[in-house]
């Protein structure tokens, strides 16, 4: 048994974790200026080693709270990238991650110790190795999960109008949406629930707050965005 794998190479294997956050109608990632070589000074997703105690799970979720001292946010796994020459630095498979955090509750210290900077989506630099494939991908799969399950909520206060709610999910696909019929759809989840609140920052007369019910989600049959 101890010969079968002591004739076969070690690799490391790294963690990346694709931080998006939402302010302002505008869908942002988290990255930072890499401090160390290979590729020092240059934009990079926020990465790691699985250590010897840990699962890859576990790997990604201490990664993200590394930067961002949050726990508990929604993260996926969403692929492997293994290129022989990826990282000029050593032979690294890595596992990429995306989260979906709320921008308002992130710590601020952490991320400047980091050197990490929030960045649109749509105006994106030229990342290291193969992050910029990883992102892309990660912004694939959330279009594609984001119009089945309610995990744009993450990105949102506890509580937000439909204005926000629809710039949320126009930010998600790159695209405008018709304000009658999302709304429309937005009232037949029914696990979208009206508060008595009032958010006047946009004007005089404000607009109703609503809050993600998730025992209604539970309760409701899958919706279609």
């Amino acid at each position: 048994m101890a010969s079968y794998y002591s004739n076969n190479p070690k690799f490391y294997v790294g963690i990346d974790c694709i931080i998006f956050g939402f302010e302002k109608g505008r869908l942002s990632l988290l990255l930072l200026q890499r401090n160390f070589e290979p590729a020092k000074g240059q934009w990079s997703l926020m990465g790691g080693f699985v250590q010897e105690n840990e699962s890859a799970d576990d790997a990604a979720k201490r990664v993200l709270y590394e930067l961002t001292g949050l726990k508990d946010v929604y993260m996926e796994h969403i692929g492997a990238y293994g290129e022989i020459h990826r990282d000029p630095g050593e032979r690294v498979i890595s596992l990429a991650y995306y989260a979906l955090i709320n921008i308002n509750e992130y710590d601020r210290e952490l991320v400047q110790q980091h050197n990490a900077h929030w960045i649109d989506v749509e105006e994106l630099p030229n990342l290291i190795f193969d992050h910029n494939e990883m992102v892309e991908k990660a912004r694939t799969i959330m279009k594609e999960k984001a119009s089945s399950a309610p995990i744009g909520f993450n990105l949102l206060p506890e509580l937000f109008t439909l204005t926000q709610l629809q710039s949320l999910y126009e930010a998600i696909y790159g695209e405008s949406m018709d304000k009658r019929n999302f709304r429309k759809r937005i009232a037949d989840m029914g696990f979208i629930e009206k508060t008595d609140k009032i958010d006047k920052t946009g004007s005089k007369r404000g607009a109703s707050l609503y809050k993600f019910n998730d025992k209604a989600y539970r309760k409701a049959p899958k919706f279609k965005l």
